[in-house]
């Protein structure tokens, strides 16, 4: 990985280059890289955790969520930002409703990100401690330093191809390990016979307002979201044509569904072969620890590590991406090329830093990459999305409508816990920008849809 970030540094020039890789993503690679991207150690480890203790109805948000994330993106979202030119998604809040909303957006996704770094790292030293005995702190530390240094390296590019190894990877250990986990266990029916009889429900099994509010956050926590993401807006900003990025997204997300089922499935495997485990997060590395000679521990030891550095370089270049071309300039007006890519290059380290503080403190990694979301749900993605499709969206109405659901959401967490707040706010944010924006088109009329240099963008054909 490092050899890779090497070649890519060679290729990085300027901050287009580095932070979109000069928007010359091919199909392939783009596809590689979403897939790669979403595929993450959250998924590995977290998401099997869950698939062991709840079953299907523990991963909604992920892998469900998620590939529904990837089709609404790439069907109506990302031929327009591979039109807008742009390096992040907060510079299309800045355009459309000014400075302090992309303030709000900058740090929202800034949080996003460094919470999703901080779970894949706490991914990381699960599995060193599951399958070798190091404590989990020291593969924290030691996991951190590696994909920090590739990533700060070689920006997007190496990002890119660093995915495309690591899918490879991935791949290779996901199929071995499922084959003899099958195999060992005697095929799938004597598995199916010991299986909980809510296994494979997809529904709340109890019809209360609280369970079923819970449910649909699931469903938005990553499905709605995360179409903000800027690891995922990244991906279509560095494609090299519009063509690219939508076909790379409804691959990718037919692609990912697929390679996320099977640590599901072990999940719900390991919960009949390997019941009462302490950590229900550790159930695919004990599942190779169980079955696997050590040779292929060993391969799919890299699997795994493949499948969180994946996603951990994405969020990690989307977060300095987001301190360099959003947060920089209120700090210095006009900030010249090669000091953005300078900024960009050391807000990796800093911003991996914050991350590695954040996972010494957490303790499971599927909460933790909910957690990232919370701002993004309740108070970024209602102005976003209706900012690419309501021409009348105004600066107002998304002040109003995040404010709105800020609160709503603060309220909620302190005085009704069991709800979730951020559904909450996300509610709020909606009903509230729908009312607002009527009300203050004149006081505030709105702003035209403009590319990086100030051009005007064409909205037809933002579908197909």
């Amino acid at each position: 990985m490092v050899a890779v970030g090497i070649y890519a540094a060679r290729r990085t020039h300027s901050a287009a280059e580095f932070i979109v890789a000069g928007r010359t993503l091919p199909l392939w690679l783009c596809t590689a890289t979403i897939i790669a991207t979403w595929f993450g150690g959250g998924m590995m480890i977290g998401g099997a955790g869950a698939a062991y203790d709840d079953g299907m109805l523990g991963v909604i948000a992920d892998p469900f969520g998620a590939t529904l994330c990837l089709v609404l993106s790439g069907l109506f979202f990302v031929r327009i930002f591979r039109r807008l030119k742009l390096f992040t998604f907060v510079e299309f809040v800045e355009q459309r409703f000014g400075k302090t909303a992309s303030f709000i957006a900058s740090l929202a996704g800034l949080a996003s990100s460094i919470f999703w770094v901080a779970g894949m790292l706490v991914a990381f030293g699960i599995v060193f401690e599951t399958l070798t005995g190091i404590p989990k702190v020291t593969g924290i530390l030691g996991g951190s330093i590696v994909v920090i240094l590739y990533t700060t390296m070689g920006g997007m590019l190496a990002v890119a191809l660093t995915d495309f190894v690591q899918l490879i990877v991935i791949a290779v250990g996901l199929v071995i390990l499922f084959v003899v986990v099958l195999v060992d266990a005697g095929g799938w029916a004597p598995i199916a016979d010991r299986l909980p009889e809510h296994t494979f429900r997809m529904l709340p099994i109890e019809h209360s307002g609280e369970q079923w509010l819970n449910y649909l956050r699931a469903w938005m926590i990553f499905g709605i979201a995360d179409i903000a993401s800027q690891s995922l807006m990244g991906r279509a900003l560095a494609a090299k044509s519009e063509d690219v990025a939508q076909q790379s997204f409804l691959l990718g997300a037919v692609g990912y569904l697929g390679f996320a089922m099977v640590p599901v499935l072990l999940g719900i495997i390991g919960s009949v072969t390997l019941p009462g485990l302490l950590d229900s997060e550790s159930v695919i590395p004990a599942l190779a620890f169980e079955h696997l000679h050590p040779a292929a521990i060993a391969v799919f030891v890299g699997a795994i590590l493949a499948a969180i550095m994946s996603s951990c370089d994405s969020a990690l270049l989307a977060s300095a991406s987001i301190v360099s071309t959003n947060l920089l300039p209120f700090v210095k007006k006009d900030p010249s090329d090669r000091l953005q890519l300078s900024v960009v290059r050391w807000g990796i380290p800093g911003c991996g830093a914050i991350a590695v503080a954040i996972a010494l403190n957490a303790q499971v990694v599927f909460d933790t990459m909910l957690d990232a979301n919370l701002l993004m749900l309740s108070a970024v993605i209602v102005p976003f999305i209706l900012g690419v499709w309501w021409k009348k969206a105004n600066r107002a109405g998304a002040l109003c409508a995040m404010f709105a659901g800020i609160v709503s959401w603060i309220v909620t967490s302190i005085y009704f816990p069991a709800l979730p707040g951020d559904f909450i706010g996300l509610g709020v944010s909606l009903v509230t920008m729908l009312f607002a924006v009527p009300l203050t088109q004149r006081l505030d009329p709105p702003r035209p849809l403009l590319d990086r240099d100030g051009n005007p963008v064409e909205i037809s054909h933002r579908v197909s």
